[in-house]
């Protein structure tokens, strides 16, 4: 389950050592860590990363297949989760050490920064391969996240990204050797904790207003 831990000015969100999928459980684990860093005062910034193999793997579909009358409530509660993170009043960013696919990807693009391993594991949107349709407030997220051109090859083909291609594409920001993703995304986030507070805030509502109006549809999540 996901931990949260704070050097310095920097709260550290791993959101865990297996396939991080998004079970109610695990949202709800990760939205009480965000609650204790909003309620923080003072310089702050977040980094998420996780422990293994995987930075998150997305949804939690065999949980989803056998809970199928909650799946209006459970999409809001993932649409919730991406405005929430997109809009956070201070500067995040994912520390992307292992896979990070379909719902996890999503998730990576509601960061404002983005560091992953240059050597191996891979950031993608499987959805056209697993016939599952992006929602009209994830569709909203990536297109707003990526330049069109990586945004439709990545939704449309499934592509599977390396780091250095991802990085190529303006997927992410940085693509750094294992053992300094972490350091990395540290070093990014711990240089912008002066930008903490409501001014901020406000500068991605306003910017993002288009796509959190979409996610926080939750009278008409699925289009």
């Amino acid at each position: 389950m996901p931990a949260l831990d704070r050097q310095d000015n920097v709260f550290v969100l791993d959101l865990g050592d297996d396939e991080n999928r998004f079970h109610p459980d695990w949202i709800a684990s990760v939205n009480a860590a965000l609650d204790e860093v909003e309620k923080a005062e003072g310089p702050r910034a977040l980094v998420t990363t996780a422990t293994g193999k995987f930075y998150s793997n997305g949804l939690d579909l065999d949980w989803l297949f056998a809970h199928a009358d909650q799946y209006h409530e459970y999409v809001v509660s993932v649409h919730d989760l991406f405005a929430r993170v997109l809009s956070l009043p201070i500067v995040t960013v994912a520390a992307l050490q292992g896979h990070t696919f379909a719902a996890g990807a999503m998730l990576s693009l509601a960061h404002d920064f983005r560091v992953m391993r240059g050597d191996r594991g891979f950031w993608c949107l499987p959805e056209a391969d697993i016939n599952i349709p992006f929602t009209p407030g994830m569709s909203a997220l990536i297109q707003a996240r990526l330049a069109p051109r990586p945004a439709h090859e990545a939704m449309v083909t499934a592509r599977r990204y390396g780091g250095h291609d991802a990085l190529a594409d303006g997927i992410v920001d940085r693509a750094v050797d294992e053992q300094a993703v972490r350091s990395t995304a540290l070093e990014i986030a711990a240089a912008l904790t002066a930008k903490a507070g409501d001014t901020l805030g406000t500068i991605k509502a306003r910017m993002y207003a288009p796509v959190l109006t979409v996610l926080r549809d939750r009278d008409n999540p699925l289009g």
